[in-house]
Protein backbone atom coordinates (compact mmCIF):
# COMPACT_ATOMS: atom_id res chain seq x y z
CA UNK A 1 0.00 0.00 0.00
CA UNK A 2 1.42 3.37 -1.06
CA UNK A 3 2.32 5.83 1.68
CA UNK A 4 0.20 8.99 1.27
CA UNK A 5 2.19 12.10 0.46
CA UNK A 6 2.15 14.94 3.00
CA UNK A 7 0.07 18.08 2.37
CA UNK A 8 1.45 20.65 -0.05
CA UNK A 9 1.60 23.31 2.66
CA UNK A 10 3.92 21.22 4.80
CA UNK A 11 6.25 20.41 1.89
CA UNK A 12 6.26 24.09 0.89
CA UNK A 13 7.36 25.06 4.41
CA UNK A 14 10.08 22.39 4.36
CA UNK A 15 11.38 23.66 1.02
CA UNK A 16 11.47 27.18 2.39
CA UNK A 17 13.45 26.06 5.43
CA UNK A 18 15.73 23.98 3.19
CA UNK A 19 16.46 27.11 1.15
CA UNK A 20 17.55 28.69 4.45
CA UNK A 21 19.99 25.76 4.92
CA UNK A 22 17.96 24.03 7.63
CA UNK A 23 19.40 20.50 7.73
CA UNK A 24 16.58 19.10 9.86
CA UNK A 25 13.99 20.35 7.37
CA UNK A 26 15.95 18.87 4.48
CA UNK A 27 16.14 15.50 6.24
CA UNK A 28 12.39 15.55 6.89
CA UNK A 29 11.76 16.51 3.27
CA UNK A 30 13.91 13.58 2.15
CA UNK A 31 12.19 11.14 4.51
CA UNK A 32 8.73 12.20 3.34
CA UNK A 33 9.37 12.24 -0.42
CA UNK A 34 12.31 9.96 -1.29
CA UNK A 35 10.30 6.73 -1.64
CA UNK A 36 7.95 8.30 -4.18
CA UNK A 37 10.77 10.05 -6.06
CA UNK A 38 12.87 6.88 -6.15
CA UNK A 39 9.97 5.24 -7.97
CA UNK A 40 10.00 8.08 -10.51
CA UNK A 41 13.74 7.66 -11.11
CA UNK A 42 13.48 3.88 -11.31
CA UNK A 43 10.75 4.02 -13.96
CA UNK A 44 13.01 6.17 -16.15
CA UNK A 45 16.45 4.57 -15.73
CA UNK A 46 15.18 1.05 -15.05
CA UNK A 47 17.90 -0.09 -12.60
CA UNK A 48 17.99 0.28 -8.83
CA UNK A 49 21.66 1.29 -8.60
CA UNK A 50 21.22 3.91 -11.30
CA UNK A 51 18.01 5.19 -9.72
CA UNK A 52 19.76 5.55 -6.35
CA UNK A 53 22.51 7.66 -7.95
CA UNK A 54 19.96 9.78 -9.80
CA UNK A 55 18.04 10.32 -6.56
CA UNK A 56 21.21 11.30 -4.69
CA UNK A 57 22.11 13.87 -7.35
CA UNK A 58 18.54 15.18 -7.46
CA UNK A 59 18.50 15.86 -3.72
CA UNK A 60 21.82 17.69 -4.02
CA UNK A 61 20.05 19.91 -6.56
CA UNK A 62 17.09 20.31 -4.20
CA UNK A 63 19.42 21.41 -1.39
CA UNK A 64 21.14 23.94 -3.66
CA UNK A 65 18.07 25.17 -5.54
CA UNK A 66 15.24 25.02 -2.99
CA UNK A 67 15.13 28.82 -3.02
CA UNK A 68 14.05 28.75 -6.67
CA UNK A 69 10.83 26.90 -5.86
CA UNK A 70 7.80 29.14 -6.41
CA UNK A 71 4.68 27.86 -4.68
CA UNK A 72 2.43 29.87 -7.00
CA UNK A 73 3.72 28.08 -10.10
CA UNK A 74 3.54 24.42 -9.09
CA UNK A 75 2.84 22.08 -6.21
CA UNK A 76 5.98 21.14 -4.24
CA UNK A 77 5.75 17.48 -5.25
CA UNK A 78 5.43 18.48 -8.91
CA UNK A 79 8.59 20.57 -8.60
CA UNK A 80 10.49 17.80 -6.80
CA UNK A 81 9.39 15.26 -9.40
CA UNK A 82 10.60 17.53 -12.21
CA UNK A 83 14.03 17.79 -10.54
CA UNK A 84 14.29 13.99 -10.37
CA UNK A 85 12.94 13.50 -13.89
CA UNK A 86 15.44 16.01 -15.32
CA UNK A 87 18.32 14.29 -13.52
CA UNK A 88 17.19 10.89 -14.79
CA UNK A 89 16.91 12.17 -18.36
CA UNK A 90 20.37 13.76 -18.05
CA UNK A 91 21.66 10.37 -16.94
CA UNK A 92 20.11 8.68 -19.99
CA UNK A 93 21.61 11.31 -22.30
CA UNK A 94 25.05 10.74 -20.73
CA UNK A 95 24.55 7.00 -21.19
CA UNK A 96 23.76 7.49 -24.89
CA UNK A 97 26.80 9.74 -25.41
CA UNK A 98 29.09 7.27 -23.64
CA UNK A 99 27.79 4.36 -25.71
CA UNK A 100 28.28 6.31 -28.93
CA UNK A 101 31.83 7.35 -28.11
CA UNK A 102 34.90 5.25 -28.78
CA UNK A 103 36.58 4.67 -25.46
CA UNK A 104 40.33 4.17 -25.38
CA UNK A 105 41.87 3.45 -21.98
CA UNK A 106 45.47 3.84 -21.05
CA UNK A 107 46.59 1.51 -18.28
CA UNK A 108 48.37 2.73 -15.19
CA UNK A 109 51.80 2.40 -16.84
CA UNK A 110 50.71 4.85 -19.53
CA UNK A 111 50.75 2.31 -22.35
CA UNK A 112 48.04 2.55 -25.01
CA UNK A 113 46.71 -0.89 -25.91
CA UNK A 114 45.93 0.16 -29.48
CA UNK A 115 49.49 1.46 -29.93
CA UNK A 116 50.85 -1.87 -28.67
CA UNK A 117 48.75 -3.76 -31.20
CA UNK A 118 50.10 -1.62 -34.05
CA UNK A 119 53.76 -1.99 -33.01
CA UNK A 120 55.63 -2.99 -36.23
CA UNK A 121 58.51 -4.49 -34.20
CA UNK A 122 56.32 -7.10 -32.57
CA UNK A 123 56.52 -10.68 -33.88
CA UNK A 124 53.29 -12.45 -35.01
CA UNK A 125 52.88 -14.33 -31.71
CA UNK A 126 53.27 -11.11 -29.74
CA UNK A 127 50.80 -9.34 -32.02
CA UNK A 128 48.28 -12.13 -31.47
CA UNK A 129 48.76 -11.88 -27.70
CA UNK A 130 48.35 -8.10 -27.77
CA UNK A 131 45.26 -8.33 -29.97
CA UNK A 132 43.75 -10.83 -27.54
CA UNK A 133 44.50 -8.49 -24.62
CA UNK A 134 42.87 -5.64 -26.52
CA UNK A 135 39.74 -7.70 -27.19
CA UNK A 136 39.54 -8.67 -23.52
CA UNK A 137 39.81 -5.02 -22.53
CA UNK A 138 37.07 -4.01 -24.95
CA UNK A 139 34.85 -6.82 -23.68
CA UNK A 140 35.41 -5.85 -20.05
CA UNK A 141 34.80 -2.16 -20.78
CA UNK A 142 31.48 -3.21 -22.25
CA UNK A 143 30.45 -4.74 -18.91
CA UNK A 144 30.72 -1.38 -17.11
CA UNK A 145 27.85 1.01 -16.65
CA UNK A 146 28.14 3.99 -18.99
CA UNK A 147 29.02 6.52 -16.22
CA UNK A 148 31.78 4.19 -14.97
CA UNK A 149 33.14 3.71 -18.49
CA UNK A 150 33.00 7.41 -19.28
CA UNK A 151 34.64 8.37 -15.97
CA UNK A 152 37.51 5.92 -16.49
CA UNK A 153 38.05 7.06 -20.06
CA UNK A 154 38.22 10.71 -19.04
CA UNK A 155 40.42 9.95 -16.02
CA UNK A 156 42.94 7.73 -17.78
CA UNK A 157 42.81 8.96 -21.36
CA UNK A 158 42.35 12.69 -20.77
CA UNK A 159 44.00 12.73 -17.34
CA UNK A 160 41.15 14.49 -15.53
CA UNK A 161 41.20 14.62 -11.73
CA UNK A 162 38.17 13.65 -9.64
CA UNK A 163 37.14 17.30 -9.23
CA UNK A 164 37.57 17.94 -12.97
CA UNK A 165 35.50 14.83 -13.71
CA UNK A 166 32.74 16.08 -11.41
CA UNK A 167 32.66 19.42 -13.22
CA UNK A 168 32.82 17.81 -16.67
CA UNK A 169 30.06 15.28 -15.95
CA UNK A 170 27.98 17.70 -13.87
CA UNK A 171 27.85 15.16 -11.04
CA UNK A 172 28.66 15.31 -7.30
CA UNK A 173 32.28 14.60 -6.42
CA UNK A 174 31.33 11.60 -4.24
CA UNK A 175 29.34 10.05 -7.07
CA UNK A 176 32.21 10.47 -9.54
CA UNK A 177 34.67 8.90 -7.10
CA UNK A 178 32.28 5.95 -6.69
CA UNK A 179 32.01 5.55 -10.48
CA UNK A 180 35.79 5.45 -10.86
CA UNK A 181 36.33 3.10 -7.91
CA UNK A 182 33.57 0.69 -8.89
CA UNK A 183 34.60 0.84 -12.54
CA UNK A 184 38.21 0.00 -11.74
CA UNK A 185 37.18 -2.84 -9.42
CA UNK A 186 34.79 -4.29 -11.99
CA UNK A 187 37.33 -3.91 -14.82
CA UNK A 188 40.07 -5.59 -12.80
CA UNK A 189 37.82 -8.52 -11.84
CA UNK A 190 36.67 -8.97 -15.43
CA UNK A 191 40.21 -8.90 -16.83
CA UNK A 192 41.43 -11.36 -14.18
CA UNK A 193 38.51 -13.68 -14.92
CA UNK A 194 39.12 -13.43 -18.67
CA UNK A 195 42.82 -14.15 -18.20
CA UNK A 196 42.11 -17.17 -16.02
CA UNK A 197 39.57 -18.51 -18.50
CA UNK A 198 42.02 -18.09 -21.38
CA UNK A 199 44.79 -19.89 -19.46
CA UNK A 200 42.54 -22.94 -19.00
CA UNK A 201 41.90 -23.32 -22.72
Amino acid sequence: MAIPLPPNEHLTRLLGRTAARDHAAFKELYDLTSAHLFGVALRIVNRRERAEEVLQEAYVNVWNQAGSYAAGLSAPMTWLTSVVRNKALDWLRNLKRADESTVVLIDETGENYLDQMADPRADPQELLSQATDGLRLRHCLGTLDAPQRQSLALAYYDGLSHSELAAHLNAPLGTVKAWVRRGLDKLKQCLEHAGTAAAKR
